[in-house]
């Protein structure tokens, strides 16, 4: 796996990603002490706005800065944002206000909802072997895992030298060496798009080519099972552990760490499974054992018998499974978007699954404070299930990249149709077949294009 790092550029394109992740964590640490210190006791109803101003930007800048910026370089777009970030990140210890906090948050997750979905689609340009970007999707997701276990005893150790408000400077001092980093390389260049759709069509460009490919749409539902199973692990472990199964609180950090090791289990066996096995083969299975986790969590909620050893090991299942739905997620975006869409299609991805975590979040909190904590993982199970079998429906078992279609209204001596074969309904041709300019739908077994 690790072979990928001899690639100079990715080399230096994943350390700016691990810098970052940890800064990123040093913030998390200490904007829940800001939160404290600015609001006391209403300090959770403020990091909950915090989540929100996160997810609402996540959900709609992503693809509009992906339209705006589509003139400019994705290294200078990438650099721009990380100044931002670092600049936010300096700002946050001088704070005064609550509302500054929600100001300041929305402009960060801003900056990282543009950087985000344009890094994701700068890797497969660097590492074009799909060999290789599959072992580059499972470093990702293991800098992810490792991030949010380790960031929080980094910060342990800092707190016990200095103040909250130094882990602010260690995020801007991430941010920065991440744009150092991101500028020292030289990234592959995109042929530019046509100019011949206003600036709502570029911003809804991403949702379209998203929306129109099957495995895209199986894939946002296999992110709702995600949705849903993680929704349950964040909001609830700690009432689960204290009330549920009467433990302390030092016991919270051992079944988040199980579930992060699951998922870090994933991302080490993926690459070698991905080999043998289609990424349906994956990730539907998958999906099928959130939902088999949260059911099995609702019943031994119900009949009062989640144990310890249980619990962990529950956890860990789930953390497997979210992982081997993570990991993959790359490929298939790569796979079903032509280069120079693959910034919008990655903006879409990254928007509209966070976009489940506006639905699942509220539901697992409120269900589990109002109807208890076994109607809450009832309901989860029941929305996992259902993605999971929505998205075997609408997932083609013969999920070829080359799909045979026809053209019925381009010009014969169209370029395009360079060996195509002439029918009565059009040209006939086979080739790689991704959403474009020349391919709005996606075809049937013998579809027009």
């Amino acid at each position: 796996m690790l072979a990928v790092l001899r690639d100079r550029t990715y080399r230096h394109l994943f350390a700016a990603q691990v810098i970052a992740l940890a800064g990123t964590g040093l913030a998390t640490v200490a904007l829940s002490l800001l939160a404290y210190d600015l609001a006391g006791a209403g300090a959770g109803a403020v990091l909950g706005t915090a989540l929100a101003c996160k997810m609402l930007a996540y959900l709609f800048v992503g693809p509009i800065a992906t339209a705006l910026a589509d003139r400019l370089s994705r290294r200078t777009l990438m650099v721009a944002m990380d100044a931002t970030r670092a600049a936010v990140a300096l700002a946050l210890p001088f704070v005064t206000e609550v509302w500054q906090v929600y100001v300041l948050v929305l402009v960060l997750q801003s900056a990282s909802a543009a950087f985000t979905p344009t890094f994701q689609a700068t890797i497969p340009e660097v590492l074009t072997r799909e060999e290789d970007y599959t072992k580059a999707l499972s470093l990702s997701r293991l800098a992810y895992d490792l991030e949010s276990l380790l960031s929080p005893a980094i910060a342990a150790v800092l707190l016990t030298l200095v103040g909250y408000q130094w882990l602010f400077t260690g995020t801007t001092v991430g941010f920065l060496a991440s744009a150092v980093l991101v500028a020292s390389v030289v990234l592959p260049k995109l042929a530019p798009l046509p100019q011949t759709s206003g600036r709502w069509a570029k911003t809804t460009r991403g949702f379209r080519l998203y929306l129109a490919t099957p495995r895209l749409r199986a894939l946002l539902l296999m992110h709702l099972a995600v949705a849903a199973s993680t929704a349950m692990v964040i909001v609830n472990t700690v009432v689960l552990i204290h009330d549920g199964l009467g433990r302390g609180g030092d016991d919270v950090p051992i079944a988040l760490g199980a579930y992060g090791i699951g998922s870090i289990t994933a991302a080490l066996l993926l690459p070698g499974l991905l080999k043998r096995l289609t990424d349906r083969q994956v990730m539907l299975p998958a999906a099928f054992t959130l939902g088999a986790g949260l059911t099995a969590l609702a019943a031994a909620l119900s009949l009062d018998a989640l144990g310890w050893t249980g619990f962990l090991a529950l956890w860990a299942v789930l953390g497997i499974a979210t992982g081997a739905i993570l990991t993959p997620t790359g490929r298939l975006v790569t796979a079903s978007a032509a280069p120079n869409d693959r910034p919008a299609a990655f903006a879409a991805q990254f928007s509209l699954s966070h976009g489940w975590f506006l639905i699942t979040y509220p539901v697992s909190g409120w269900l589990a404070a109002q109807a208890g904590m076994a109607t809450a993982a009832t309901a989860l199970a029941v929305v996992a299930v259902a993605a999971a079998v929505t998205g075997f429906a609408c997932w083609p078992k013969r999920d070829a990249v080359a799909v045979a279609h026809v053209h019925a209204e381009l010009d014969p001596d169209h370029p395009h149709l360079a060996h195509a074969q002439s029918t009565s309904d059009g040209w006939r041709h086979e080739h790689a077949f991704v959403i474009d300019g020349l391919h709005r739908r996606w075809p049937a077994s013998e579809s027009r294009a």
